[in-house]
């Protein structure tokens, strides 16, 4: 096995990790350098496929104001977001958006070369910067990465999973890595790990997400011992288009409704105002149950999306990537409706941190999608994903400046096993079919851990999911990245399903059909690999 060291380790290629990366090494000493793992190329992320744009409370957009900001996100967070959170994010923003321009982001403007905001659900102003029309994440990302290819001091591994992580008396000292294309593993030594790897999209059967977004940063801080917030709270968005022609679907933004479109039935009877007074403009946990919905009763494979209303020069240019996928299955987004149909897109929960990107383990951080800052609660308000992103990258790189980030040199027993375990050349693994079995786990997923929940459901996932993992085996050392792929799957998919059980009532993005009240008490739920060890059956609502 290769040995190595640096100062800072950030796992993750998208907008949080690169962000991360660059303001880290223009402000923290680094005396063993810098290290950027992506599990793919450079610039292939979640982030990419982030179309409608950025929450961003600008000092110079006299309509909006941190105090309108807070409150819509507290109203959309049903109750789980934590105030001085939400306060920080939004706070930061102006200042966060004009650092990226420094790094060669460039927003929408209009001809007065003024940043043109748009509105989306649940927002009481217009106050979302876009990027490229509807590409926003996509333009932010081939920035950071343009910057991150020029700077010398940061070192970047590509085709390269983060497979354990190096704990010892709860402090992280590094971490383990599988290149798949060497097949090789490397010990990097670290005092300072940060996980930015993004969401669980690929749990799911329907989603968003890209093929990467399998929450691997979620089950490496899971079995290293952190603590994991609110694992129960999936987004589904409420718009993807009903085609199945790649590993995820492709988003149809909300910011096509915020313009004015409107969704209907095959007949364009729109339907919305059965559901909410606020219509296509409720927020998404709403939009998308009343999407699933209208499907179930009238036992059809999706609704429709009709923006037939919005000018037609207008779609075409704000958006043109949406206009080009939906023209290559024969649909003119200008008179045609748009076939749509709800799908996993975001995940509220994760590793809990506080806003300096601290986990429960010392000298692990955790930032962006893979983080439960307490932003979201448990509904995420649009466009607010990039700017947690952003703002908290920007917020761990101050917080490093503070330490001394020196190479740990003594390690623990702990530490020892966990080296035997990949390093045991003797091991012999036979090969399994892992495309059959994220399948199995993506239909069970959907069908019982999905939009609708109940006791029956969601005790038969978890009964399912533990005889998935009888049928894989794998509890550490794997052949490929898939299996390390799904062995994170599979950890991740348990506690999201018996989170989702210990949560006895509706909140957000969690429904329960048994229990479709919301209690008066709004509490986070919080599991940590010990207590899951305890008794899985326990409530771990605390």
């Amino acid at each position: 096995m290769i040995y190595s060291k640096y100062s800072t380790v950030i796992i993750g290629s998208g907008i949080a990790g690169l962000y991360a990366a660059l303001k880290i090494e223009q402000q923290v000493n680094l005396p063993d350098g810098l290290l950027l793992i992506t599990k793919a190329k450079l610039g292939e992320s979640n982030s990419r496929y982030a179309q409608g744009g950025m929450v961003a409370v600008m000092k110079d957009n006299k309509s909006d104001s941190t105090a309108s900001h807070i409150s819509d996100t507290i109203k959309a967070g049903a109750g789980l977001s934590e105030f001085n959170a939400v306060k920080f994010i939004s706070e930061n923003s102006d200042a966060v958006v004009k650092d990226l321009l420094k790094f060669g982001v460039e927003f929408d403007r209009d001809e007065n070369n003024n940043f043109c905001f748009t509105k989306e659900a649940a927002h009481s102003v217009r106050r979302i910067l876009h990027a490229g029309g509807d590409a926003t994440g996509k333009m932010i990302e081939q920035a950071l990465c343009r910057k991150v290819h020029e700077n010398s001091n940061i070192e970047v591994y590509e085709q390269t999973d983060a497979v354990d992580l190096l704990v010892n008396s709860n402090e992280c000292k590094g971490l383990i890595v599988f290149n798949s294309e060497t097949q090789e593993y490397e010990t990097i030594y670290s005092s300072a790990v940060i996980l930015a790897t993004g969401g669980v999209g690929q749990l799911y059967k329907y989603t968003t997400n890209p093929a990467g977004a399998t929450g691997d940063g979620l089950a490496l801080a899971f079995n290293a011992g952190a603590v994991m917030q609110d694992m129960e709270f999936v987004q589904f968005h409420p718009t993807a288009l009903a085609f199945d022609d790649d590993e995820n679907r492709f988003l149809i933004s909300e910011a096509v409704r915020g313009e004015g479109a409107k969704l209907c039935d095959a007949d364009g009877v729109e339907f919305m105002s059965k559901y909410d007074e606020r219509k296509e403009l409720a927020p998404r946990d709403i939009v998308t149950r009343a999407n699933f919905n209208e499907m179930s009763e009238n036992n059809v494979d999706n609704v429709y999306l009709n923006a037939s209303c919005i000018d037609s020069k207008k779609l075409a240019r704000r958006f043109p990537n949406i206009s080009k996928k939906c023209l290559e299955h024969g649909i003119d987004i200008s008179k045609d409706f748009i076939p749509v149909a709800p799908a996993a897109h975001y995940f509220m929960g994760g590793i809990k941190t506080n806003l300096k990107g601290e986990t429960s383990v010392s000298g692990l951080y955790a930032i962006g999608e893979t983080a439960s800052t307490g932003l979201h609660g448990g509904n995420r308000l649009a466009s607010n994903s990039l700017l947690e992103c952003v703002v908290c990258a920007y917020s761990v790189a101050e917080y490093l400046k503070s330490l001394e980030l020196k190479t740990p040199k003594q390690f623990g027993e702990e530490i020892k096993l966990i080296l035997d375990r990949y390093s045991d050349e003797d091991l012999v693994l036979d090969e399994l079919d892992v495309q059959s079995l994220k399948n199995k786990l993506q239909n069970i997923m959907w069908d019982y851990v999905g939009i609708l929940r109940s006791q029956n459901t969601l005790s038969q996932a978890i009964e399912k999911l533990e005889a998935l993992k009888n049928e894989f085996q794998r509890d550490y050392k794997c052949l490929s990245r898939d299996e390390y792929e799904f062995r994170n799957m599979l950890t991740v998919s348990q506690l999201i399903a018996h989170c989702a059980l210990s949560r006895k009532e509706s909140r957000g993005a969690h429904f329960r059909t048994d229990y479709s009240q919301t209690n008066d008490e709004c509490i986070h739920s919080n599991i940590s690999k010990d207590n899951w060890i305890a008794d899985k059956e326990k409530d771990f609502v605390k």
